[in-house]
C-alpha cells in the first residue's frame, strides 16, 4: 500500500529537491508525452528510459524519488498520480507513454494501457528487437483504468510499459545510482524500438 494517496499529501512531508524532483517539457508539436511518475530511485531505470525515448521530439514529465532511502515511500499509484506539472504536460498531449518498473526476476516488458493499437504497435516492434512482451497477470498493472495517468491525455488512451526488474538489469551496468549514467547497448536498443512502435503509429 502507498504512504501517500496524492501529491498533496506527499508534498506535506517530503522536500522537493531533496527528496524527490520533477522535471518536464512540453514541445508545442508533440501528440505524445512520454512519462516516469516512479523515477529516479522510486523505480529505477524508468527516468533515464523516458528522457530518451522522449528525445527532442516529445513531450515529457518526470517524477523522481531521490531520498537517501526509502525513496518507495514516494510511489502514488498511477490512478492517484496527480503532482500538477506532470498531469499538465500529459494534459496537453495527444496520447502518453508510461515507463514503469516491475520487480520480477524475468526479462520481461508487461504492455499495459487503454489505447490497444498503439500499445499492438509498441508490443510488435519490442518483440522484432528481441525483447518478450506480454500482458500482466495482475489487472493492477495493466493500464487500463481510465484514471490512470498513462490514459488521461486529450485521446483517452496511453500506453503502459512495466519493465521487469530483470529486464532493467540487463539496460544498465547496475540499478543504483551510479550504474544507471552508464547504460547498455540492450538500453538503446529497447529505447528505439519504443520509438520505431511510435513512428508506425505515425506519432514521429
Amino acid at each position: 500500500m502507498d504512504r501517500y494517496s496524492n501529491f498533496k499529501a506527499l508534498k506535506a512531508e517530503q522536500t522537493e529537491g531533496r527528496d524527490f524532483r520533477v522535471q518536464v517539457a512540453v514541445r508545442d508539436e508533440a501528440a505524445v508525452a512520454v512519462i516516469a511518475p516512479h523515477g529516479g530511485a522510486i523505480e529505477p531505470g524508468t527516468s533515464e528510459l523516458a528522457f530518451a525515448i522522449a528525445g527532442e521530439q516529445f513531450s515529457f514529465a518526470i517524477f523522481e524519488g531521490t531520498k537517501v532511502a526509502k525513496n518507495r515511500d514516494l510511489h502514488i499509484t498511477s490512478t492517484n498520480f496527480d503532482e500538477p506539472r506532470c498531469v499538465e504536460v500529459v494534459a496537453r498531449s495527444r496520447t502518453a507513454v508510461a515507463i514503469h518498473g516491475e520487480n520480477s526476476p524475468g526479462e520481461t516488458v508487461f504492455a499495459g494501457g487503454a489505447d490497444a493499437l498503439l500499445r499492438s504497435q509498441i508490443s510488435e516492434a519490442l518483440a522484432e528487437a528481441g525483447f518478450t512482451v506480454r500482458k500482466h497477470e495482475n489487472p493492477n498493472l495493466q493500464g487500463t483504468s481510465r484514471a490512470n495517468i498513462c490514459n488521461r491525455g486529450t485521446s483517452g488512451a496511453g500506453v503502459q510499459l512495466e519493465l521487469s526488474r530483470g529486464l532493467r538489469s540487463t539496460l544498465f551496468e547496475s540499478l543504483n545510482k551510479a550504474g544507471r549514467a552508464r547504460q547498455t547497448d540492450v538500453f538503446y536498443k529497447f529505447v528505439d524500438a519504443v520509438r520505431q512502435g511510435l513512428i508506425r503509429a505515425g506519432l514521429l
